[in-house]
């Protein structure tokens, strides 16, 4: 699940937290990156030519129960999001094992999400299926009332960048939906997302879809202790102008482990931001590509997130852990 930047605060946060209905995310966003004003806002505006109808929201169901006896993270019930813990989260032996323990039941609830994508399939009956298989392997579902999120998963299709709120509306032939599941087992977070394809999506979707993962995958390869942070982002960025492809920087990756969001702020576009990978530290990357505009537009419900132009965006997620050797994907089957 991303994190948002904001100039205005100096921290990393959720959109979730303090927004007034309709405003345009681009315009909230809480930490400072030096030069990061000079073009948050240099979007790519033209328009995508897709003609299909916009996203709308459609119904919720009620917020689904999680037995007592299932460890909650210490979020839940109150509608405050906590936003990034300072310090980055670097794990002992006994860490590590319980992040790859959380990290595979994570996979594990995505691949089986994966395969409920189909025509006629609404987003709240994956959601369903989410939350059972989350609590029946007894843990908890990440999303399930941080900062208020109503549900136990994000599922964001076509133009809806993240945090889409599962609902009544059926997929259709042709759309692509991204998953975002975490789960918080035995006192640590894994997360992990993927874009799926439901029906018969158009070659110029499946491109995108394509080398979004191929941008994740690059990314990850280049990670090692002492590697710069910064590399992410020109990895990522070098692949998606190859390709014609904005790049969404209001969200990022970022820490994760016994807590959801930590330090350190990964960023998925060319910057100059300071600090270094070391060994035994887990993070997100999460890279979210557009095939127009990349400025946000929050919905009403302060949580969707959706293209300015209703260009097609798409994401991938894991969680990796930083080795002597390179990068372990921890949230991979």
């Amino acid at each position: 699940m991303a994190c948002s930047i904001n100039t205005l605060s100096g921290r990393a946060t959720l959109f979730a937290a303090g927004r007034s209905h309709g405003e345009q995310a681009s315009r909230q966003l809480p930490r400072t990156f030096s030069s990061l004003t000079d073009f948050l806002f240099n979007g790519r505006d033209q328009t995508a030519g897709n003609k299909r109808p916009r996203l709308k929201p459609g119904k919720l169901s009620p917020r689904r129960l999680v037995p007592d006896h299932i460890l909650k993270p210490p979020y839940v019930n109150t509608r405050q999001a906590p936003g990034i813990a300072s310090g980055p989260e670097v794990h002992d032996q006994n860490g590590i094992e319980a992040m790859r323990a959380s990290g595979r039941l994570a996979a594990r609830v995505l691949e089986y999400a994966g395969t409920l994508v189909k025509p006629g399939t609404k987003t709240d009956e994956i959601d369903e299926a989410v939350h059972q298989m989350i609590i029946d392997n007894g843990a908890y579902p990440s999303p399930l009332g941080y900062g208020g999120f109503p549900k136990s998963v994000c599922t964001s299709v076509n133009e809806c960048i993240c945090h889409g709120i599962p609902d009544s509306r059926p997929l259709e032939d042709g759309d692509i939906v991204n998953i975002d599941v975490t789960v918080y087992l035995a006192g640590y977070h894994g997360d992990t997302s993927a874009t799926f394809l439901c029906g018969n999506v158009d070659e110029k979707a499946v491109k995108l879809v394509q080398v979004t993962k191929e941008c994740l995958d690059k990314a990850i390869s280049i990670c090692a202790p002492g590697v710069e942070y910064k590399k992410i982002g020109r990895t990522i960025q070098d692949i998606a102008d190859k390709h014609g492809y904005g790049v969404v920087r209001d969200f990022v990756g970022h820490g994760v482990g016994r807590v959801f969001h930590a330090d350190p702020v990964i960023l998925h576009y060319r910057n100059n931001e300071g600090g270094r990978m070391m060994l035994n530290q887990t993070f997100t990357i999460e890279p979210m590509l557009t095939m127009g505009s990349i400025k946000p537009v929050m919905w009403d419900d302060n949580w969707t997130v959706v293209t300015q132009d209703g260009s097609l965006s798409a994401q991938f997620e894991h969680t990796i852990l930083i080795t002597e050797g390179g990068a372990e994907i921890l949230t991979k089957c």
